[in-house]
């Protein structure tokens, strides 16, 4: 994958997440700030808890933080896969944004 690839592909992951904060707002009473700066999407909740987004173009890598842990995810050319075998990307941030929200959280592409 080409840099300029990469950047598109994560572009649209980052507006997506952007977005699912936007609709889980407007359709629940979470309560999730979501804030941009550059490359990185930092999710805040009602608990002051947060999640962190963050490009590593040079890797061509999306990197999750969360309390239950870190993760690093490639385009597998279908999907952003965890480096580890631990699973999908919007998978992963439902259940551990769930699990910071203390509510049940859906996040897609």
């Amino acid at each position: 994958m080409t840099d300029p690839e990469f950047m598109d592909r994560a572009e649209t992951l980052l507006q997506a997440v952007e977005q699912c904060c936007d609709t889980i707002n407007d359709t629940s009473d979470a309560d999730i700030d979501s804030q941009r700066v550059g490359a990185m999407v930092t999710l805040v909740f009602a608990n002051q808890s947060q999640i962190v987004i963050n490009l590593q173009k040079p890797l061509h890598e999306v990197w999750l933080a969360t309390r239950a842990g870190g993760y690093h995810y490639r385009f597998d050319g279908e999907k952003w896969a965890d480096t580890k075998g631990q699973g999908e990307f919007f998978t992963c941030l439902s259940k551990d944004a769930s699990a910071q929200a203390g509510q049940g959280l859906v996040f897609a592409p």
